[in-house]
């Protein structure tokens, strides 16, 4: 096979190709690589027709087009392949299902000796992905490459053509088929991922809608800026343990974002950028094994961010492969491949195809060293790039390990926290049954012999222990059982409860003055909770009171609003603020653990128990307004 390219440009069709060197050739597969407008695109179909009657023309509009060792913009490639033994099969299509138009792509083109399917389809309207999926259903064996058409990065409209029609949304294809032809492929991505890992919220094929909880037009302001193309710092994904970048290609005015392939709700995306280092780096080096007979053309189809992120550096990408074998393609805005039985959809890729008809033998590709950028100003440019990609990659090493460091940590926290719950959880039943026994048997003595200072001390001990034991014992099961609500008199169960801490008033010289109307008030609530509140509050009371001074306890009752008021005389709360934080004390020569009024705060959070808080030099009162039964 012989491949010509030529460059278009300057309406210089007329002295562009010599026609007659194709005249007698049978196999001829034209790609024209269009960086002008619909209309050039149909011009050079119609004119490359009317000569070449007997050729296969497919193209497409650009970001770029490749020919040779140059890379140019707004400008028009037509690449001329001939074959000696291989014969060329297109078609194309126009629909609305993707994966369909790919299957029945693959019907019309494929036969028993297919070896490679050369597809362009449109690059805003068409889901390239489900097509090159639909190919793969047909036929999982078959090389494919292409990719989607671009319109020099305006993401309004594109076109595809086949021999003289040109089409703004659809498929075109040709298959190459031969027992001799010679078919390699290879990629090349440089893009690695930077930053905090997101999760794609909400998302339909390739359209997003939510990244992380955020609109995906705000999600790039916040991290690029508004001035910044996203189409060069792509989200980047991992499928089958290959990274894989989904560019963005378009934007709609509800703030979602349409890439250049699918993702799925859940996918941990990262952001990525070029590695500039890696991109100036000879292609050949890497894809010097993957290439194991003489090659006679190169295709290259590179993904448009390549380009525009190098500027004139990209050409570093190119000239090996043009050294080597005539070398044509264009920037696309994705990239199609095939490995191990699957088509892929790729952004931010260099692609290749290698073809040979020849049966001559191959020992390994002649690398030529890297060219030095030839201007001052490129040089220069090379070099920032190369500071600012080392610069990204260090302090992202940087933020991984301390971010590897900070799991480790959040890691051996959570089960220290879940050894304490679970030890907490084991004391808590414990202390149950001895703490009881105790009781009773203060409660036996005292029937048998009557009460005595020492007892007193204890018992009043003891149900200070209860007190503790109730909160613990409701913060390890809180989450674990429910609470059903039933009715309580209000009255008669603040009075038990005071009757409960009488004794342990009266040993600082307190004593409780309790208040409340005549009638029965019903609440409608859980006995664990009010329990909570209630003894909370009676306890720190008791403990913050100034010695010989009453407690006084009050309930009223203000329409369909009960309020139960705990205050007395004691020292000026000064952080009213800090008082329901965990683990806050106003007092450290206190007891306690500053989880009381907390545990008070959660219950009445879920409740809906309105909570006031008064306190000066005179007395502190602390207010709950609860919703009487209705």
């Amino acid at each position: 096979m012989k491949t010509y390219n030529y460059t278009f440009y300057n309406n210089n069709l007329g002295d562009l190709i010599n026609y007659n060197l194709f005249k007698d050739e049978e196999n001829i597969l034209v790609q024209i690589f269009c960086g002008h407008d619909s209309s050039t695109l149909a011009l050079l179909s119609n004119t490359i027709c009317h000569h070449l009657p007997q050729a296969i023309c497919i193209g497409t509009t650009t970001d770029g087009e490749i020919c040779e060792s140059k890379i140019s913009t707004l400008k028009t490639v037509i690449s001329i392949s001939i074959f000696e033994n291989t014969f060329l099969k297109a078609h194309s299509l126009e629909g609305e299902d993707s994966f369909n138009m790919g299957y029945e792509m693959a019907e019309n083109i494929v036969t028993d000796n297919t070896k490679l399917i050369i597809t362009f389809t449109d690059g805003t309207g068409t889901n390239a992905e489900e097509y090159l999926k639909g190919i793969e259903k047909f036929n999982n064996n078959i090389m494919v490459c292409g990719g989607m058409a671009g319109d020099n990065g305006v993401f309004k409209q594109t076109y595809i053509s086949i021999s003289n029609k040109v089409i703004p949304k659809g498929y075109v294809a040709v298959s190459l088929n031969s027992d001799v032809l010679k078919v390699t492929n290879a990629r090349k991505f440089d893009w690695v991922p930077i930053g905090l890992e997101h999760t794609i919220d909400k998302v339909e094929g390739n359209r997003i809608y939510e990244i992380s909880g955020m609109n995906p037009s705000e999600f790039y302001k916040k991290y690029l800026g508004e001035s910044v193309a996203q189409t060069e710092f792509p989200l980047i994904v991992e499928r089958n343990g290959i990274p894989t970048a989904r560019a963005v290609l378009e934007h709609h005015e509800d703030g979602s974002l349409s890439c250049g392939g699918n993702l799925r709700q859940g996918d941990k995306v990262k952001l990525g950028f070029g590695d500039a280092q890696s991109i100036m780096n000879n292609p050949l080096s890497s894809l010097n094994t993957i290439f194991d007979h003489p090659i006679e053309t190169f295709y290259l189809y590179s993904c448009m961010a390549r380009r525009r992120y190098m500027r004139e550096l990209i050409k570093l990408e190119t000239q090996p492969f043009a050294a080597i074998a005539p070398t044509s393609g264009f920037f696309t805005y994705a990239e199609f491949f095939h490995k191990d039985g699957h088509n892929e959809l790729l952004n931010q890729t260099l692609t290749v195809v290698a073809l040979s008809e020849s049966s001559g033998t191959f020992d390994s590709l002649d690398i030529h060293p890297e060219k030095k950028t030839k201007s001052k100003k490129d040089a220069s440019f090379a070099k920032t790039l190369k500071s600012l990609t080392h610069l990204i990659q260090k302090s992202t090493d940087d933020y991984q390990r301390q971010s590897e460091s900070l799991n480790e940590s959040k890691i051996y926290s959570q089960r220290l926290l879940a050894s304490q719950k679970q030890f907490l959880k084991h004391a808590v039943h414990e202390t149950n049954t001895p703490l009881s026994i105790i009781m009773a048997n203060i409660e036996l003595y005292e029937m048998k012999n009557g009460k005595d200072d020492y007892l007193t001390n204890i018992e009043v001990a003891m149900k200070n222990l209860f007190s503790i034991y109730d909160d613990l014992s409701y913060l390890v099961k809180k989450d674990q059982i429910e609470y059903p609500k039933h009715e309580i008199d209000f009255t008669d169960f603040v009075r038990s409860r005071i009757d409960f801490f009488t004794p342990v008033a009266s040993k600082v010289n307190s004593k409780f003055i309790f208040k409340a109307p005549k009638e029965r008030m019903f609440i409608l609530f859980n006995e664990s909770k009010l329990q909570r509140i209630i003894d909370n509050n009676l306890t720190n009371a008791i403990k913050y009171t100034y010695e010989n001074e009453d407690i006084y306890v009050t309930l009223k009752k203000e329409k369909d609003i009960y309020k139960f008021l705990i205050s007395s005389h004691s020292k000026k709360i000064q952080e009213p603020d800090k008082i329901f934080k965990e683990y806050y004390r106003e007092e450290l020569s206190k007891d306690g653990f500053g989880l009381g009024l907390n545990l008070v705060k959660r219950i009445c959070d879920e409740e809906g128990v309105e909570i006031y808080l008064e306190s000066n030099e005179y007395f502190t009162s602390f207010a709950y307004l609860f919703k009487g039964e209705i």
